[in-house]
């Protein structure tokens, strides 16, 4: 990246304030690759970003919040570095989402009934042999 005259340049302080991270998950992102085109070294070694470094910041938390992992945040952001709009893409990792928010919906359905129903077959007080074998015999008769 070259930061020109036209291009404000910020420090990380600067962008964890605006952005509400830390500065080291700003780091961490750097290191990942999810801020490349935006940032760029001085020559005594400090991160210097442009300012659509916050445009990115935005998106990535926004991602994350609707259950993206930084793997596929950076997938998407990948073919935005490319010069293309990815929202073909964003669609397509928000579908996968959707269906596994599905899946562990059922599974959770499916934990609740359990639960359920070992509560209500449950005894306060066992029988005295029942209880002597086990730690919990309502956990572990079933």
């Amino acid at each position: 990246m070259t930061c020109t005259d036209s291009q404000s340049r910020l420090k990380i302080g600067q962008i964890a304030r605006e952005s509400g991270l830390s500065v080291k998950t700003i780091r961490y992102y750097e290191d990942m690759g999810l801020l490349s085109p935006t940032v760029d070294r001085t020559e005594s070694g400090y991160r210097i970003f442009t300012s659509d470094v916050l445009v990115r910041l935005s998106f990535i938390k926004r991602a994350q919040k609707l259950g993206l992992s930084l793997e596929e945040i950076q997938q998407i952001l990948q073919v935005y570095d490319y010069g293309n709009l990815p929202c073909s893409e964003v669609k397509h990792h928000l579908e996968a989402k959707i269906t596994e928010v599905e899946r562990r919906i059922q599974e959770l359905l499916t934990l609740k009934q359990e639960l359920q129903a070992l509560l209500q077959g449950w005894q306060d007080t066992p029988p005295h042999e029942v209880a002597a074998r086990t730690i919990c015999p309502n956990l572990q008769a079933s």
